[in-house]
């Protein structure tokens, strides 16, 4: 592709225009990252849409689809005494069972907010050096909440093989990673699903590349677009899976709508540290429950640093609210707005699902530009 400003309003135009005059559908389009479910509404792209086309959000955000459980564990460990708890920010307001992270900071819990796996590591180093000692019932430890997709294992992977190396022994981590092709096989497994294209994360085929995304286009006769975050990514996107719905083809491929940075293969280099360190386990997933081969978790050499083998655990049943249709969402089986809770309950101030609290939520998205756009529409006819 040329170098191009990817918001040019002309290029945006010109896109626009050949979606419309190719979108004969009714078609139902699913993305599957949070960062494009916001830049969708951000930039208003869903409203430059004809109607025939209709876009769902599937699970992309990976704070949204943590499970309860894990929220759990994270809660107890944190709580714990002489622990340094390192996580996300927007981990803070995930609700478990008995409450969020935020309550158990408040409560006196030492939990730091983090850019990256790489200052958990930092901070461990920082009390390893003031001559702390480490014991698994009274030393001060420092745990790192390891989320994410493929995207953000490489770093947690780096930072715990840094720990190995310098014998970091005060350091451990709480592993909560996920892969995204097994979810999209578990939702395309439905007979129901009712997805007719799939944009795929741009940065998660950057690390991991977009291979099993050609497997996915074949064998659920689903057309794939890999594309990126800004108007002129997302919409040569949409229009590459448009048209190959237009052409009405037997045979469905994953296109790389985004080739000035993903490769087919990814990054090499990343995927060979996240192997030495971890294998691929089964893994529960929020709204969707367990998927075979979905997540990470750490080989047995490094075992050692395992949040999970270091903390006792009170054994708790997660239960979600029964009004809470954030798994629907994450499916892709309504849009946020269709939830009857959505703007009422259910809001940024009292999010009642995890797709209301993260900033790459859906829930969240739809709640801050769709109020936005209203606001908007309110000033134009005063």
């Amino acid at each position: 592709m040329p170098t191009t400003d990817f918001g040019d309003p002309r290029h945006v135009s010109l896109l626009v225009e050949q979606i419309r005059k190719k979108a004969v559908g009714p078609w139902t389009i699913m993305e599957v990252c949070g960062g494009q479910t916001h830049a969708i509404l951000r930039y208003g792209i869903d409203q430059l849409l004809p109607d025939s086309l209709r876009i769902v959000h599937g699970p992309g955000c990976p704070v949204c689809v943590t499970p309860m459980e894990s929220i759990d564990r994270a809660i107890q460990i944190a709580s714990s005494p002489g622990v340094v708890f390192c996580t996300f920010g927007d981990m803070l307001r995930v609700p478990g069972s008995r409450g969020d992270l935020m309550q158990a900071r408040s409560n006196g819990a030492d939990i730091r907010i983090i850019q990256t796996p790489l200052e958990a590591y930092r901070i461990a180093l920082e009390e390893s050096s003031r001559g702390a000692e480490f014991d698994r019932k009274s030393g001060r430890q420092v745990v790192l909440f390891a989320i994410g997709f493929e995207t953000t294992a490489p770093a947690t992977a780096m930072a715990i093989r840094l720990a190995k190396q310098s014998q970091l022994d005060c350091f451990s981590a709480l592993v909560c990673h996920v892969l995204v092709p097994p979810a999209l096989e578990a939702i395309f497994s439905d007979p129901l699903h009712g997805i007719d294209g799939l944009l795929a994360a741009g940065h998660v085929c950057t690390i991991a590349g977009y291979r099993p995304y050609e497997s996915i286009a074949q064998r659920h006769s689903i057309p794939i677009a890999i594309t990126g975050f800004e108007p002129v990514d997302l919409l040569r996107g949409i229009l590459a899976v448009i048209e190959q719905l237009q052409a009405g083809r037997s045979k469905f491929s994953a296109v790389n709508s985004y080739e000035h940075i993903a490769g087919i293969d990814g990054n090499i280099h990343a995927q060979s540290l996240v192997d030495e360190v971890f294998e691929i386990s089964d893994q529960s997933w929020r709204g969707m429950g367990s998927l075979p081969r979905s997540g990470l978790k750490l080989r047995k050499s490094y075992a050692s640093f395992d949040a999970n083998h270091r903390f006792e655990f009170e054994s708790v049943v997660p239960r979600e609210p029964s009004i809470c249709r954030a798994a629907d969402v994450l499916r892709g089986k309504i849009r946020p707005i269709e939830c009857p809770e959505f703007g009422k309950r259910c809001n940024p101030s009292n999010p009642i699902g995890a797709p209301m609290v993260s900033n790459e939520g859906a829930c969240a998205a739809y709640y801050i530009y769709q109020s936005l756009a209203v606001r908007k529409t309110q000033t134009l006819e005063i």
